[in-house]
């Protein structure tokens, strides 16, 4: 009986293989302890062992024995990957002149410019301990507020190290900024010099030069908040879009149309490749004697190519053209393009490629909507719509394709931005349609008239879509109850969730729908799922209790991006002045308390406050943002023990004990953050 069902499952081998490497992927990134060379040759050596076994193997064990050589070998891929990008990083907080040379412009989440350095030089720091890369918001007044690609600016600012996570088993943004090369975070309040024009530039270079170039005609010609959206959408340059546009596209689920992603790759190629086609089937002598369909596919091709130089290459617009790519030479060898086959294909080449794109929500929810759409319009192959009438079917189309993406992709956007939008169906089925019929077909049209100078047509075309799309976006977004918030899931949630699901579509026979019953545990793991009783920063400056209200903040000002991530991950992201007017925080100054049951913590701010400090006032755990060398009768988490456990979460076990878990801890001993040694243990309290 089992082999019959493992050679049942011979047509979808294919679609298994980028779940395997995902799963040996997975396996590498979940480690708290990096592993050794020894675990990888013994791993290689196993692979090599299972591929030389497989010709005596029989047929229905083959492809189990094939999937274990696939998944040890992403495990592999992953370490490859993550050695390939290792680069300096800040070791310390550092205060000086920063120079560096242009190659990113964006905006922070608190809508200030940020600027991408490389060729990075740092006042008295050697070159070989010196970051490749560094990011510094700019604030205050600025003269230069033009900033070029390849030119090199100077400042005086702060830099520090990449932060861990903001709470145990949070968002690790150390491991983030290693795959992408920034060695440093920070920035000035003091004005930026330009130092050097840019020089000869690299291709690089000159593709951010003419992005941004781009993103300045078109916001010209086009003014305010629309042509930032336009800027966005042809060029990836988001930084002309104000804050207040962006939240409302999140709250309305369609900051997705803002990002260059498959949508806009598949709108854009799509339109490109149906113009093409038909265009040259008005000639009856080219439509007899050339393969119009090929021809219109390589165009297509090329033209997605240019639009993800020109997007600057991020990671969610070359996945997106990786699966454009494929579907396009499917039709060139004369395959069905939309098959399950073809999205496992760019997957697999997503994840050799680049390994830590799993973890990240554009991969989990690009390739969740795609699966989704193919597995739904596969089992609808047979149904008639041609029974209904003509005018029903591409709204149906739409209204099915918008239903099916929200809802594949919704417990991802959930898990990764705890927030669920209650409108986000009706104002995708109000924008989505007009970004396709009008907003890329005039962007396209643009890009074909500026050689001529009259690309202000297609401007003129967009304009008015970009302004109803940010409408309804408002609109929905002010509405009461426009959005409900969750709690951040366990860590086992996603995983779990995704492997059902994927089961559910993959696995062929009865045994499938165990995947529907399987998919139903995560929700319940999720559902009960607790957060923590008491949080504490990694600088010793905020405290977090939560009480019935919610989680109460020790202070209404400072740390306020801490506070941010908690107040989300809590499902409840409130002010954090609102936060901090809670009750269950005892206040005396700078000193705060905090009672978890009868176990008392007690957090002091400032030199002053610690030195009229008696022992540890009767306090079991202390907590202070200072360097303190006293010895005292309690726990002491100061600034220096801090840095080394970094965000702590305190809570009580059923037998009564104080638990304090470490956000370090939890992240583990990996390259990026440097650390090496065991992990530190949990620290368990009793009074026994």
């Amino acid at each position: 009986m089992v082999e019959d069902a493992l050679l049942a499952q011979r047509g979808r081998l294919l679609c298994w293989v980028p779940v395997c490497l995902a799963l040996g992927i997975g396996w590498y990134f979940a480690q708290i302890q990096e592993p050794t060379d020894m675990i990888f040759a013994a791993g290689g050596a196993l692979a090599l062992g299972l591929g030389l076994a497989l010709r005596f193997a029989t047929v229905a064990y083959r492809p189990v024995m094939l999937a274990l050589v696939i998944a040890l070998s992403g495990a592999g891929i992953a370490k490859y990957r993550t050695e390939a990008v290792a680069a300096p990083a800040l070791t310390f907080r550092y205060y000086g002149a920063i120079e560096g040379r242009v190659v990113n412009i964006d905006r922070s989440a608190s809508d200030a410019v940020r600027l991408t350095l490389d060729r990075v030089v740092l006042e008295r720091m050697s070159p070989h301990r010196t970051p490749a890369r560094v990011r510094v918001s700019v604030h205050g007044d600025q003269m230069l507020t033009d900033y070029r690609p390849g030119e090199v600016l100077i400042m005086t600012g702060h830099l520090s190290p990449p932060a861990g996570p903001a709470e145990p088993g949070g968002f690790d943004f150390q491991r983030h900024a290693w795959f992408l090369g920034l060695g440093a975070v920070g920035y000035t309040r003091t004005p930026v010099l330009r130092l050097a024009q840019p020089d000869a530039p690299d291709a690089m270079m000159r593709i951010f030069a003419a992005r941004m170039a781009i993103s300045r005609a078109v916001q010209e010609a086009i003014p305010g908040e629309p042509g930032a959206f336009a800027a966005a959408i042809m060029t990836g340059d988001r930084s002309g879009m104000g804050q207040a546009s962006l939240d409302a596209l999140r709250a309305s689920n369609l900051a997705h149309l803002l990002a260059i992603s498959g949508l806009h790759m598949g709108l854009l190629t799509g339109f490109v490749f149906a113009v093409i086609r038909y265009g040259l089937a008005l000639v009856p002598y080219v439509a007899l004697r050339w393969p119009t369909k090929k021809i219109a596919a390589v165009a297509a091709l090329i033209v997605g190519a240019f639009y993800l130089a020109l997007s600057g290459g991020n990671v969610a617009t070359e996945r997106a053209f990786i699966m454009v790519a494929v579907m396009l030479v499917a039709v060139l060898l004369g395959r069905r393009a939309l098959t399950l086959r073809a999205v496992a294909i760019a997957a697999i080449i997503v994840l050799v490629w680049q390994p830590d794109a799993l973890t990240g929500p554009g991969f989990q929810m690009s390739f969740s909507a795609t699966v989704a759409l193919v597995a739904v319009f596969r089992a609808l192959r047979g149904v008639d719509l041609y029974r209904l009438p003509r005018w029903t079917r591409p709204v149906l189309s739409v209204f099915l394709s918008s239903f099916v993406a929200g809802l594949a992709t919704a417990p991802y956007a959930a898990a990764h931005f705890n927030m669920v939008s209650h409108y986000g169906l009706i104002a995708n089925l109000v924008s989505v349609p007009l970004m396709g019929v009008l907003v890329m077909p005039a962007a396209v049209l643009a890009a074909c008239l500026a050689p001529v100078g009259l690309e202000w047509i297609g401007f003129a075309l967009m304009e008015p879509g970009l302004r109803w799309i940010l409408f309804v976006a408002a609109t929905a977004a002010a509405q009461p109850h426009a959005v409900s918030h969750v709690i951040a899931p366990p860590g086992l949630v996603l995983p779990l969730l995704t492997l059902a699901l994927l089961w559910l579509i993959l696995w062929q026979g009865r045994l499938r729908f165990a995947g529907l019953a399987v998919a139903v545990l995560p929700f319940v793991i999720w559902q009960q799922g607790t957060r923590p009783a008491l949080l504490i920063a990694d600088d010793g400056a905020l405290l977090g209790l939560m009480g019935p209200e919610g989680r109460s903040l020790s202070k209404p000002t400072g740390g306020s991006f801490v506070a941010g991530i908690w107040l989300e991950n809590d499902g409840a992201p409130v002010a954090q002045d609102i936060a901090a007017a809670r009750g269950g925080l005892q206040r005396d100054g700078r000193v705060v308390t905090a009672m978890l049951g009868d176990w008392r913590i007690l957090q002091v701010s400032g030199k002053t406050a610690l030195a009229d400090l008696q022992g540890c006032d009767g306090a079991d755990v202390l907590v202070v943002n200072q360097a303190d060398e006293v010895a005292r009768p309690c726990l002491v988490y100061d600034v220096i023990r801090l840095r080394d456990t970094g965000a702590l979460a305190l809570g009580q076990t059923e037998a009564g004990d104080l638990r304090i878990d470490a956000a370090e801890a939890r992240a583990g001993n990996r390259p990026w953050n440097g650390r090496t040694g065991a992990p530190e243990e949990a620290v368990l309290l009793s009074r026994q």
